[in-house]
């Protein structure tokens, strides 16, 4: 008798044990699915390959697992040819690279470029864009000089517009990713306002990167209220009150200002920028954050 209950309580047991873990995974399987969490604007948590281009080049099946695994989606990378970190990438096509990004469950909609890669090379990246699956190209830098004038600033934000309308043409939106030098004065002018002059709304959007205006003392929230209409995407760093780096949500930031602010923008995706302890960190805030 002693023993037959043993046995119906280990079967008892090892059922729940069995239900359990068809819970976990039929919950795996729902976030691969893109059921994950819900996050701001309910779109996916995004990540940008550059801090962790390292890990990424070396092992990116590995890789895209473990983000997948932290809870992202949806990722932006760099050009491979105009990146020399990301140039081992150039033995897989762009359609395998995509289909490594699919398998663990992550769209990849955006990419980084120069500007002189895109104004040399813009019908070969642009079919690689379209083969990839990218629905923007972001301008990460003019790559102008230190000693640049206003002029030459707004040359290179009028030689954006012929950009933009050519990837337009293929369905794809041209944007431009801001970093602190366009938040300084030049001649007795924002140059950050002087490019928003100069672009073309509809040809050239924006992707603020938050840390960047923190950085330069302004607020966040005023500065995309500023612009409406304009921004396209995020990068997301925090920053403490002292300064430091930090993960999203453990900084000074006002993101919940950020994303309710963003909200009559546009925008369409996001992305945490930091190292791969900072993109675990930051993602939970993320997940749980509502406007």
């Amino acid at each position: 008798m002693v023993g037959a209950i043993g046995r119906t309580i280990m079967t008892l047991a090892s059922r729940r044990e069995f239900l359990a873990r068809g819970a976990r995974g039929a919950a795996a399987l729902g976030c691969l699915a893109g059921r994950a969490p819900a996050a701001p604007f309910g779109l996916p948590i995004g990540f940008q390959t550059y801090p962790i281009a390292k890990e990424f080049v070396a092992d990116v099946d590995g890789t895209l697992r473990q983000l997948a695994a932290i809870g992202y989606r949806a990722a932006e990378t760099c050009s491979p040819p105009g990146y020399a970190q990301f140039k081992p990438l150039l033995s897989l096509s762009a359609a395998e690279l995509r289909q490594k990004f699919t398998a663990a469950g992550i769209v990849c909609d955006s990419c980084h470029y120069g500007l002189r890669e895109l104004q040399e090379n813009l019908a070969d990246r642009i079919a690689y864009a379209r083969e990839l699956g990218l629905k923007q190209m972001i301008i990460a830098s003019f790559g102008l000089p230190k000693n640049a004038t206003l002029a030459d600033w707004r040359k290179a934000a009028a030689d954006s517009n012929k950009l933009g309308a050519e990837t337009l043409k293929a369905g794809i939106q041209l944007g431009f990713h801001n970093h602190g030098m366009e938040l300084v004065e030049l001649e007795g002018v924002l140059i950050f306002d002087e490019l928003i002059r100069t672009f073309d709304p509809k040809l050239v959007k924006m992707q603020c990167q938050i840390v960047n205006v923190a950085g330069a003392g302004m607020d966040p929230v005023s500065f995309i209220k500023k612009y409406p209409g304009r921004f396209l995407s995020l990068h997301l760093a925090d920053r403490t009150a002292e300064g430091r780096q930090a993960p999203v949500g453990k900084g000074s930031i006002d993101w919940k200002g950020v994303f309710a602010a963003m909200r009559a923008g546009g925008m369409q995706n996001y992305y945490v920028e930091m190292n791969m302890e900072a993109l675990q960190e930051s993602c939970p805030y993320l997940q749980a954050l509502t406007v």
